[in-house]
């Protein structure tokens, strides 16, 4: 017999299941090919859907979206936002933009390389200005709102879209609207027109810093203004801040839109029935803007100071660690841990995000004729003890239900 004859009937009996294995490997093969097209079609098609995208918030901006000029102002129109540049300040009046849901998907890095907008003709503040200055370049229309689109991003790298804010306001509270923002777009599914600015005015002192090239105004205050146009109710609502540290949650800082074109002397929405815009303009709603799957969805404002004697919000106990107190406000959320063998009671804001809350112990449960956990909930409450910081958060642990009141009781 040949040497060879084992092998060939080996090769025979194997042959049917290789054959099967090329098979499947060719529509593994297939299929990536058909993939690959489409991945490739989509690309194709990437650019021309976000040029439309941009024609479309072009559009409404200027039908709906901008504040009436005022003798000799011009619109600068970047994509993506348009905005009235201040010489007088060197930064804008104001910006417009639209924040779509495109937000959710956007995923461009930052690009943190600024430079002067060639479309202001006076030109802009520059690198200089801000050079050891101690103040950020703050962005009035978010980098990250512009995130699905690459002209749209780079256009809010321009100085002509930069006030000079303080880092503790920049990166803190004034970072927390725009994210409040991005939620109610994200979660609501509709997109919001948004007019931002400093509050100017003829007093503001100027930065100083050494090489600096133009007298940059430094604003006490900063607007935000929300309007949604194509929900089924229409709203609106304004923001303002002061340029340092607003240790309030977002939220506090609302304001009707008229308020802020008492403050700003901007005639904002101009374009609007003057019925419609009486009325959206006078809203100061900030629960319209919630949507369901907002995990802040829930949280409520902190009672406004200053509240009757000997009595504190849920902000004002974190200055009080280690004394004796009482602290109000709103249960918006209760939990039960065995682990910890406790209730936890959150006020005004929701976990992990709350500025205070409540620990009632289970062995303390015996001293309670209610179940804290359920008879507390959305409740407006009182609670006096000693104020402890544990992960560097407020609390009160309580022993008895003597401890805790309602507010009605408390302030009557």
């Amino acid at each position: 017999m040949n040497a060879r004859t084992p092998l060939l009937a080996l090769l025979m009996i194997a042959g049917p299941g290789l054959r099967g294995q090329d098979a499947l490997e060719q529509r593994l093969h297939d299929l990536q090919a058909r993939d690959k097209q489409l991945r490739e079609a989509r690309e194709a098609l990437a650019w021309p859907m976000d040029s439309l995208k941009l024609a479309i918030i072009r559009r409404d901006l200027r039908a709906q979206g901008l504040p009436a000029l005022a003798d000799g102002e011009e619109v600068v129109e970047h994509p993506g936002h348009m905005l009235v540049y201040s010489e007088r300040h060197e930064q804008a009046r104001w910006t417009a933009h639209i924040a779509t849901p495109d937000v959710v998907t956007g995923n461009l890095a930052r690009i943190d390389t600024f430079l002067m907008d060639p479309k202001v003709r006076s030109g802009t503040s520059t690198v200089e200005d801000y050079w050891n200055s101690g103040f950020d370049r703050g962005h009035l229309v978010p980098s990250a709102d512009m995130r699905w689109n690459k002209q749209a991003l780079t256009a809010t790298y321009l100085y002509s879209n930069v006030s000079p804010q303080r880092p503790e306001f920049n990166r803190g509270s004034w970072g927390d609207l725009e994210d409040w923002v991005r939620r109610t777009v994200r979660y609501g599914g509709e997109r919001v027109f948004v007019i931002t600015g400093p509050v100017l005015r003829e007093d503001l002192p100027v930065m100083n810093n050494p090489g600096h090239r133009n007298r940059v105004s430094i604003p006490e205050l900063y607007f935000k203004v929300l309007a949604d146009l194509d929900g089924p109710e229409r709203k609106m609502i304004g923001f303002v801040m002061r340029n340092g540290v607003n240790e309030y949650p977002v939220i506090s800082y609302a304001v009707p839109v008229d308020s802020v074109e008492r403050l700003t002397g901007l005639d904002l929405f101009p374009a609007l029935d003057d019925t419609l815009e009486a009325r959206l303009q006078a809203q100061r709603d900030p629960q319209a803007w919630y949507h369901p799957g907002d995990p802040y969805k829930g949280e409520v404002e902190p009672l406004p100071a200053p509240l009757p004697k000997g009595m504190f919000n849920t902000v004002q106990a974190r200055h009080h660690i280690g004394h004796h107190i009482t602290v109000c406000g709103t249960v918006v959320s209760t939990r039960r841990t065995a682990k910890a063998n406790a209730v936890y009671l959150n006020f005004d804001r929701l976990h992990p995000a709350q500025d205070f809350y409540c620990t009632v112990w289970d062995s303390n449960g015996p001293n309670f004729h209610y179940d804290p956990e359920q008879a507390l909930l959305r409740q407006r409450v009182c609670v006096t003890g000693k104020v402890t910081l544990y992960d560097d958060i407020p609390r009160i642990s309580v022993n008895n239900e003597n401890a805790i009141v309602r507010w009605e009781d408390a302030v009557r």
